[in-house]
């Protein structure tokens, strides 16, 4: 522990030394019991003192030798759990409970995460959060509750029943980091959740009642929605140091803390920072409640050896826990919008309300985060009246323009990311409300849009440019089918309810069929060559892919969907609709090798239906000299008052839902995590998770670093993770 010295100096201003006796006494062998001045003085601490890393690294070491006997890891536990009992009967003062309270919270996080992150047992046994048998119980504390409950509710108390002010902030900041901290065993288990894996404090909220959960989930809504706009517009006010009382003094001084480099967490002394940080740290949270599944062995099979762990057992012979967090969500309603429930329903969860106007704004602002597409799919899959406002609102392009431009750097998101932006807009695109009113919509530009100006766009059109150019990046880059049938399915919801796609949006609609086609057309070549082609024949560097067959197929699908799009669109609406005929009459030929295919013969008839009528209307026109594009136009504008449908058939309006896959923790759990470790700062010993694969190209080591080595080091694991979504 270095230079510690043998005894304290009480009395007056607490020195640097006294203020190490007491850390180096808290990770020794000596033991005090619950109730002494120890912890007094060690929680009433003004820590004002700078720690390499190697030395928080050595003090960790040495509490993780001496913790299984002296348990002050529990204590420390306890004594956070009281000082946040008496910080809630006055909550608006900055008290010396609420001061020992963050002193607790945080030195409870630092221990705490390193004993996660390194214990050898599978249950957490290790981690000792139990009193000795020996230790005299305290009349308030009840034998039948854990202390990983007693601490939970008290946490979680605290962070919903608590308003944020400046006397409270830096209280609420190291909650929430102690929060994510004790649910980091999440990190331990492996992607599918199993009835043997051991997350302690996470069940522990589960378990908390609904009015409690319902708090919760209205307070890290509440801290998301009202981080600033601006520094001009904000009105919150941190402390000066002066004022704070000495709490860990580390607000504008990131190394004014025993354990700072670990956790990486420190208060920025700008207002905007601060306020945007516990933001950031709520919708962690949040998503990590959410999305957590507590799975469940049923009662049969409990008996059975525990050897037998296929999956087919595990999924078949075990069921999930309702989560009340993910229902508290499902069922936050609009503050402004007080409705009766016509049937009478009563909610099967805790009721939140919320001003959802903050909440759209607020999203349509934080967009290029995952974690924001994150939760905006959490609440338009989940939650029925917010789907509802967001489908009413008029600016619906405060939500979709983020969401396009995010597909449109395609090249520079995760898949992950774009999966749910996709899924999302697949969502939308089931109302037809919304595909009507995306096209009433006029943007007067899209700067980000590179490859050409795009002037008076329609929002409709826009999105039209957009999926079938994210089709266009899959099939180059990705080539993943998921992707594909969710681009497709969108466009198919949004065709019968266009109106007047623009020419660019209408060339881009025709040039999606000519590129399948040339895909198709490659494949049935490559599989014909095949049937030709003997075994024997083929060289080690001439082999076929084994799938040419399916991939055929599947590009079968995806030529017949685009052919459905455009009958719709030809059927439906096709009088507002001459950019589309024209793009259709330009590149007809296109068309003509798949005249005769018995998949598409019925789909293409409509097609040359419409050519046959339009191109027979021009040949009629005399006309001096080449056509150009405008008087094309105008002649296919003339003639649109003219048409009337006749010979088209009439097919079944394709509509595409969205469902969410049966077993959605596998993806989610993993993927927040990752989220967490590779934007937010929080680090984690990569050896350690199991969660989902990371690769660290160099060791990661807590010795002294300097700057642009540590930023490297958040560099690869950035990269790690992404690389293994």
């Amino acid at each position: 522990m270095g230079a510690v010295p043998s005894t304290p100096r009480w009395g007056g201003e607490l020195s640097q030394d006294t203020a190490e006796y007491l850390i180096g006494t808290f990770v020794g062998d000596k033991t005090f019991p619950l109730v002494s001045d120890y912890w007094q003085k060690l929680l009433e601490l003004p820590f004002d003192l700078h720690w390499p890393a190697n030395r928080v690294e050595q003090a960790c070491q040495e509490f993780a030798r001496n913790n299984g006997s002296t348990r002050h890891l529990a204590k420390m536990l306890i004594h956070l759990t009281w000082c946040l009992q008496e910080s809630l009967s006055n909550p608006g003062v900055l008290s010396v409970a609420s001061m020992k309270a963050v002193n607790a919270s945080y030195i409870s996080s630092v221990f705490l995460k390193y004993s996660i992150e390194n214990s050898t047992s599978e249950n957490l046994e290790d981690l000792y959060l139990s009193l000795d048998e020996s230790e005299t119980v305290q009349s308030n504390i009840r034998k039948d509750e854990s202390i990983i409950s007693m601490v939970m509710h008290a946490v979680l108390s605290y962070i919903g029943r608590v308003e944020i002010s400046p006397k409270t902030y830096l209280l609420h900041h190291e909650l929430l980091n102690f929060m994510l901290i004790a649910m980091s065993t999440q990190l331990l288990s492996g992607p599918s959740p199993g009835p043997n894996d051991v997350h302690p404090f996470i069940d522990a909220a589960m378990s908390e009642d609904s009015s409690l959960v319902g708090l919760v989930v209205h307070k890290l809504l509440l801290n998301y929605i009202t981080r600033p706009r601006s520094k001009s517009s904000s009105s919150y006010t941190l402390l000066s140091e002066e004022n704070q009382l000495g709490v860990l003094k580390r607000v504008g001084s990131a190394a004014a803390n025993i354990v700072l480099l670990p956790l990486s967490y420190f208060v920025n002394s700008s207002v905007e920072a601060s306020r945007s940080q516990l933001a950031d740290s709520s919708i962690n949270i949040l998503l990590i409640l959410i999305h957590y599944r507590k799975c469940i062995l049923v009662e049969s099979v409990k008996n059975i050896n525990a050897s037998v762990t296929s999956e087919s057992l595990l999924k078949d012979e075990t069921y999930f826990a309702e989560n009340p967090y993910c229902k508290a969500l499902e069922n936050v309603k609009d503050v402004e919008f007080d409705r009766v429930d016509i049937e009478g329903n009563a909610h099967s969860g805790p009721l939140v309300r919320l001003a959802f106007a903050s909440l759209f704004d607020t999203l349509g602002m934080c967009l290029a985060d995952e974690t924001a597409v994150l939760l905006l799919y959490g609440l338009v899959h989940g939650n029925s009246d917010f789907l509802e406002y967001v489908l009413v609102r008029t600016d619906i392009d405060t939500l979709l323009m983020p969401l396009l431009e995010t597909l449109y750097d395609a090249s520079r998101r995760t898949s992950n990311q774009i999966y749910m932006v996709l899924i999302i807009l697949l969502i939308l695109s089931q109302d037809a409300s919304f595909n009507a009113s995306i096209h009433k919509l006029i943007l007067p530009s899209v700067p980000w849009y590179q490859e050409r100006l795009l002037h008076q766009t329609s929002l409709g059109s826009l999105m039209v440019i957009i999926l079938i150019r994210t089709v266009k990046y899959n099939m180059s880059k990705m080539r993943d089918v998921y992707l594909h049938t969710n681009c497709l399915a969108a466009l198919a919801n949004m065709a019968p309810h266009v109106h007047r796609l623009s020419s660019y949006a209408s060339q881009r609609l025709v040039s999606l069929f000519d590129m399948l086609s040339r895909k198709y057309a490659k494949l049935a070549e490559l599989k014909n060559d095949k049937m030709q082609i003997n075994d024997g024949e083929l060289k080690d560097d001439d082999k076929l892919p084994e799938d040419t067959s399916a991939e055929l197929h599947i590009y079968t699908d995806f030529l017949r969907i685009v052919l459905e799009i455009l009958n719709a669109i030809l059927t439906y609406a096709l009088p507002r609709n001459p950019e589309v005929i024209y793009a259709i009459m330009h590149r007809q030929e296109v068309f003509q090798p798949f005249r005769n295919h018995p998949r598409f013969n019925e789909l293409l008839e409509n097609i040359f239906s419409v050519l046959d009528f339009f191109n027979s209307r021009m040949d009629a026109q005399k006309l001096d000299g080449e056509w150009s594009v405008e008087k094309v136009l105008q002649v296919i504008n003339t003639n649109c008052r003219f048409w009337r449908g006749d010979g088209m058939k009439m097919f079944t309006q394709l509509r595409f839902t969205y469902e969410q896959e049966s077993h959605p923790e596998e993806f989610f759990i993993p993927y927040v995590w990752q989220l967490l470790i590779s934007r937010s700062g929080f680090r984690f010993n990569p050896s350690s998770i199991n969660l989902f694969p990371v690769e660290l190209p160099v060791e990661v080591s807590y010795g002294a670093v300097d700057g642009n080595t540590e930023e490297q080091m958040l560099l690869n694991v950035k990269e790690a993770v992404e690389s293994s979504v």
